[in-house]
């Protein structure tokens, strides 16, 4: 009987101990499963254009509220190339671990519609997560352009086709499809020169060299209220806080007309969701400092997160078929 005992008892504790073991190592293999604290290390905001832009200047706001309430330092690092090809090929194929994101402005929806290497499908490769702005433009002329509003300055194209130059920063750009938007609302043909950069275009629509340029307002602004430019309209549904005198196009004869350059973010495809929502609900939360509104305001740009990273997936949908279509009936190809 003694025995008997002892053999029942040697089996119950072999079975306890292989079931405390088998526990021990479900719960090792749970832990191990659980996902660090996001951000747990530095992120990186790839801005595919050079410094001083819009795109940079909101990207580097951005990367500094981030950094105070995410506990971790939020880089901005410029990766400029024609199209802003380089850097966004560069997010799309990163890791999709939230650690690099990739801000951006409208040539994204375009640039794989004109260029055949952009290496990019602006739907597929990449997790929306919100806008960060939208920047109206003016639609712009040289003073002696004897236009004083838009509806003039199509008279002078309709009198003379092809006559009217529209200087931009490229192919492409966001200058040259605002120009080719327009010139299909008007039925109108436009000559475009391009240049390296808006900087350039500007100088020579100052000069008389050209005549007319879609611009945004931030940077064309202090050439507008010096005198050096006249603004025949602006490109939002609004009149501009800063120049309440410049009508929309929607009071210049195109009810509806908007033609803004957006700006946001975006993170490679596969990003976690959760991870996204938390960019997403840090961006919403940074832009209710007023002090943060009103310093954009000033610079006519508007502050603006969409209501969802869907809702903001829906809008690139609707961009780039828009602006896709722009693109293959101006017959716009890369150089």
């Amino acid at each position: 009987m003694e025995i008997f005992w002892n053999i029942k008892m040697f089996i119950k504790i072999k079975y306890l101990t292989v079931n405390i073991l088998f526990i021990a190592v479900c719960a090792g293999h749970a832990l191990a499963q659980v996902p660090p604290v996001y951000p747990s290390k530095p992120i990186r905001v790839i801005v595919p254009v050079a410094p001083g832009g819009n795109v940079d200047i909101v990207a580097r706001t951005l990367a500094a509220e981030l950094t105070k309430s995410m506990g971790q330092t939020v880089i901005v690092e410029n990766r400029p190339s024609a199209a802003s090809i380089v850097g966004t090929q560069l997010v799309a194929k990163a890791a999709p671990d939230g650690y690099t994101l990739l801000a951006h402005s409208s040539t994204f929806f375009t640039a794989p519609t004109i260029s055949a290497n952009a290496g990019y499908d602006p739907i597929r490769d990449f997790a929306p997560i919100t806008l960060t702005c939208k920047a109206p433009m003016f639609m712009e002329v040289h003073p002696s352009v004897p236009a004083r509003n838009a509806a003039g300055l199509v008279a002078i194209a309709k009198a003379r086709p092809g006559y009217v130059s529209n200087a931009n920063s490229g192919n492409g750009s966001t200058g040259h499809m605002a120009g080719e938007v327009f010139a299909s609302r008007a039925g109108i043909k436009l000559l475009n020169v391009f240049y390296k950069g808006s900087a350039q275009a500007v100088i020579d629509v100052i000069s008389g060299q050209a005549m007319l340029m879609f611009d945004q307002i931030s940077t064309s602004g202090p050439y507008v209220k010096t005198g050096k430019l006249r603004a025949l309209a602006v490109t939002s549904l609004q009149r501009s806080p800063m120049f309440p005198e410049v009508p929309p196009m929607a009071e210049s004869g195109y009810p509806g007309y908007e033609d803004v350059t957006l700006n946001f973010l975006l993170a490679p495809v596969g990003t976690p969701r959760e991870i996204v929502a938390r960019l997403h609900a840090e961006v919403t939360k940074a832009y209710q400092q007023p002090e943060l509104i009103k310093r954009f305001v000033e610079r006519s740009i508007q502050l603006v997160a969409s209501p969802s990273p869907e809702a903001f997936g829906e809008q690139i949908k609707s961009e780039v078929a828009r602006l896709s279509k722009v693109a293959r009936d101006a017959g716009i190809k890369a150089e």
